[in-house]
Parts: structure tokens; C-alpha cells; sequence
């Protein structure tokens, strides 16, 4: 009896590269969203530490996620060429346009609550 052993190794590392691909793009949207939410439209401005109130639902909207296939990561946060860098200044605290913001994080908490959920999403990936 002869037997042929055949390695499908770069089939298989090829579908795991796809399969992250497509978990980040699901992580990426689901911080994302909870970002979103956590911004509020409501008058005046938020309490230090609470995440920033919105007037005209910029900031909500300016929320975006962008998977680098090549580098293996996803960046998620206000977009600068719709939000200036306003966001920044929300996040952390800082100087923007002349204007002191306390720190009022939204970003980091989104992701602090998401983290739980995010080996779930690599579950299953390769296929």
C-alpha cells in the first residue's frame, strides 16, 4: 500500500490571513459603533471625563474604521478631513482652535467595552 501525503500549508496560511482580515474589519466597525453611540447631542458641553456631547452629530458621523490589509491592523477614530483634529483634543484634553478641552474620552472607553467581545470575532475565521 503507498500513500501521498500532500502539505497544503499556503492554502491554509492563506486563508488565516484572510480570515484576520475580515475579524478586524468586523472589530473595527463594532468599536466603532459603540463610539458612536457614546457620543450624545445634547446642550452644552460634557462633564470632564464623559464622553463629548454633540450639537450637530459631526463628531458621530466623522467615525470611521480603515483596515491596512498589508500591515495587519485596523485604525478606527474621527476622520481629520471631515473633524479637524478636534477629536484629538476631546480624547485627551488639549489646545483646539485657541479653545482648552478637558479630557472627555470616547475612543478608549468604546474599545474597553468592546474588548470581551473581540477574541469572538476571530472565532471560526478560517475557513
Amino acid at each position: 500500500m503507498k500513500v501521498k501525503t500532500k502539505s497544503q500549508m499556503q492554502k491554509v496560511v492563506r486563508k488565516a490571513k484572510r480570515g484576520s482580515i475580515e475579524s478586524l474589519g468586523h472589530a473595527g466597525a463594532a468599536i466603532r459603533l459603540v463610539a458612536k453611540r457614546s457620543v450624545r447631542k445634547k446642550k452644552g458641553p460634557a462633564p470632564a471625563g464623559q464622553p463629548p456631547h454633540t450639537h450637530t452629530k459631526r463628531l458621530p458621523r466623522a467615525i470611521k474604521y480603515s483596515v491596512e490589509k498589508q500591515k495587519g491592523v485596523v485604525a478606527i477614530g474621527p476622520d481629520v478631513e471631515s473633524f479637524g483634529t478636534a477629536g484629538k483634543a476631546h480624547e485627551h484634553g488639549g489646545t483646539y482652535k485657541h479653545e482648552r478641552y478637558a479630557r472627555r474620552p470616547f475612543m478608549g472607553p468604546a474599545l474597553e467595552k468592546t474588548r470581551e467581545r473581540l477574541p469572538r470575532m476571530w472565532a471560526g475565521s478560517v475557513k
